[in-house]
């Protein structure tokens, strides 16, 4: 997956601006896209502070988030920008509150990439506690993408201090045939570190391997080549 972000700016023709509506708990997502070397892709940051000032995910969370990006859009006001995210993926699948017009949640560039790649059937990996990871396992199924498999941590908060060992565990203990019967791997969540462990669980799997923030950076690199986003 990480190569077809490449591929994507190697086409580009001009610079593509995207304002990122950040979780304020969120210490991943500006750690991790700057790392991915886009030339023709800049991201511009605000936070999003739910009106219950909790992080870990619930209605309260999830409806808060939402309610606080009109707030943090204005704050954008003034940037020429091309797209706008709300970068929580299960905020994309929970609802709530409807978003200001324009605006994209991770769990919508997540499903707009696999289709984009011919993904229709996918294994999901989650943090998320095990009714989260089912909502989103039927949120896939109703945009037209097949669940093989799920499996999750069953944590409510605390994704960034998730060790690279547990997210290998909770994989490596999937039925390796219903990976391979998969088109990819989902690690779905803004806020756990993954990048690093896409190139390696790629080579195990056998599989691509697709995280919510490299499926972010995928649909806004995609407006670069004038594809649709």
């Amino acid at each position: 997956m990480l190569g077809l972000l490449s591929q994507y700016d190697w086409q580009a023709e001009r610079t593509v601006r995207v304002g990122m509506l950040l979780p304020w708990a969120n210490q991943v997502v500006e750690t991790e896209l700057p790392r991915l070397g886009l030339r023709h892709t800049v991201f511009h940051h605000a936070r999003l502070v739910p009106a219950s000032r909790t992080t870990a995910v619930d209605d309260s969370f999830w409806h808060g988030l939402r309610d606080a990006a009109g707030d943090a859009m204005d704050s954008l006001r003034h940037l020429p920008l091309d797209l706008t995210v709300l970068a929580c993926t299960s905020a994309g699948f929970t609802g709530g509150p409807p978003l200001p017009p324009g605006v994209v949640t991770a769990f919508d560039a997540l499903t707009d990439t696999l289709m984009a790649i011919g993904a229709s059937r996918v294994v999901l990996a989650t943090p998320y506690p095990q009714e989260v990871t089912d909502a989103e396992a039927a949120a896939l199924e109703e945009a037209g993408i097949q669940v093989t498999a799920r499996v999750c941590l069953g944590l409510a908060d605390g994704y960034p201090e998730v060790a690279p060992d547990k997210i290998r565990t909770m994989l490596h203990q999937l039925p390796p045939g219903l990976v391979r019967a998969a088109d990819a791997v989902v690690l779905s969540c803004t806020g756990w570190h993954t990048l690093n462990l896409l190139p390696e669980l790629e080579r195990d799997l056998g599989i691509p391997v697709l995280s919510s923030n490299v499926a972010m950076a995928l649909h806004a690199a995609r407006l670069v080549i004038g594809a649709t986003p």
